[in-house]
């Protein structure tokens, strides 16, 4: 098994968007890239400790590649807008992906160029790519959140 760890706006629509991926084992929510250690949510929606919602990845990558992965973060939200996915504004909120490895960071880094190259964004990509960094869990109602809703409010 291998880790991914991606922030692309709030991570509930983010977590669903990954556990659709064959090749996924699990996810996880939770919080990376801040200052404070073991922040809660409300700390991180008062947006002064530095963190993004995240999703931490598992899976296999015999099913699944990191550029399948890579394809899915770009999908499902807009890498060109700073801070902010949808309704969702805040540093918290950014396009960010977490490598793990020098493996990861090569191909993170040619995904975007070649969206860069390709033409579809007319405005510069602002995603942030940077070394994974301590991981905290989210609190658990937000682990899952959409598939716990009989109406979701967020969807991807």
């Amino acid at each position: 098994m291998k880790e991914a760890t991606f922030g692309a706006g709030c991570f509930w629509g983010i977590e669903a968007a990954f556990r659709r991926v064959s090749g996924v084992v699990s996810t996880t929510v939770g919080y990376m890239g801040g200052t404070l250690e073991n922040p809660t949510y409300h700390d991180v929606c008062a947006g002064s400790t530095g963190h993004a919602e995240v999703v931490r990845v598992e899976y296999d990558p015999s099913l699944a590649s990191y550029d399948d992965l890579l394809n899915v973060f770009w999908a499902i939200h807009d890498p060109t807008s700073l801070n902010r996915q949808g309704p969702d504004c805040g540093a918290q909120y950014r396009s960010i992906i977490f490598f793990h490895d020098a493996e990861q960071h090569v191909a993170a880094l040619a995904s975007k160029r070649r969206l860069e190259l390709g033409g579809e964004h007319r405005r510069p990509i602002v995603t942030e790519i940077v070394p994974a960094a301590t991981f905290y869990r989210a609190e658990e109602y937000h682990q899952q959140y959409l598939e716990k809703q009989a109406r979701p409010r967020c969807t991807i």
